[in-house]
């Protein structure tokens, strides 16, 4: 049986931490696979994000030299908000013999239970919490009581929101994203407004 991750976000932008955490979890997981899904209209994002069709060039750039990596674009080819239920039932009726994991974050994890369909999202997947350091996973109460499968992943502390400040700030991003995400944001004039656009 084929074994995916499935890894969602806003990757705005994406940045040198959610590499690391997706090779860890290609790596700790024994995945066939991690499907990269920009998000496209974030339901709990109040923030403008940068357009979908950057952020979406942006993962290409920073996955291309991981076979075992593949972008999908299905969240931002679809209308409306994002949904990460509507995002699984799809891709699991496309590929049903396949074992699914979804990585998020811990405080993805704490916030689970406000998700649409948080709990039969729980049926169809086990998830991979990425703990920050120092930290450990907390899940609320109401998710506490629903059985779900979980992993924990190490994760960097590197934050898109400050790597947007800096750049608004005139600061060096090089340490912080791969090399071709630091001259796409440049070439592309990326967040030089203000420290949330």
């Amino acid at each position: 049986m084929k074994r995916i991750g499935l890894f969602g976000g806003s990757f705005d932008p994406v940045h040198v931490a959610h590499v690391a955490l997706a090779r860890l979890a290609l790596e700790q997981l024994a995945l066939d696979e991690v499907r990269w899904i920009p998000a496209g209209r974030p339901w709990q994002k109040a923030r403008n994000l940068a357009p979908a069709t950057d952020r979406a060039a942006m993962v290409a750039l920073a996955i291309a030299d991981e076979p075992r990596f593949v972008l999908d674009r299905c969240e931002i080819m679809r209308s409306g908000a994002s949904y990460t239920f509507d995002t699984v039932r799809e891709l699991q009726a496309s590929q049903a013999a396949a074992q699914w994991f979804l990585i998020i974050g811990q405080d993805q994890y704490a916030s689970l239970h406000t998700w649409l369909g948080w709990e039969k999202l729980l049926e169809r997947v086990t998830l991979a919490v990425a703990n920050r350091p120092g930290l450990l996973p907390q899940a609320s109460p109401e998710v506490q009581k629903v059985a779900h499968q979980t992993v924990g992943l190490p994760m960097m502390d590197i934050s898109s929101t400050d790597i947007r400040a800096r750049v608004a700030a005139g600061l060096s991003i090089t340490s912080l994203v791969p090399a071709a995400v630091a001259r796409y944001i440049d070439q592309h004039h990326l967040y030089r407004g203000t420290h949330g656009s």
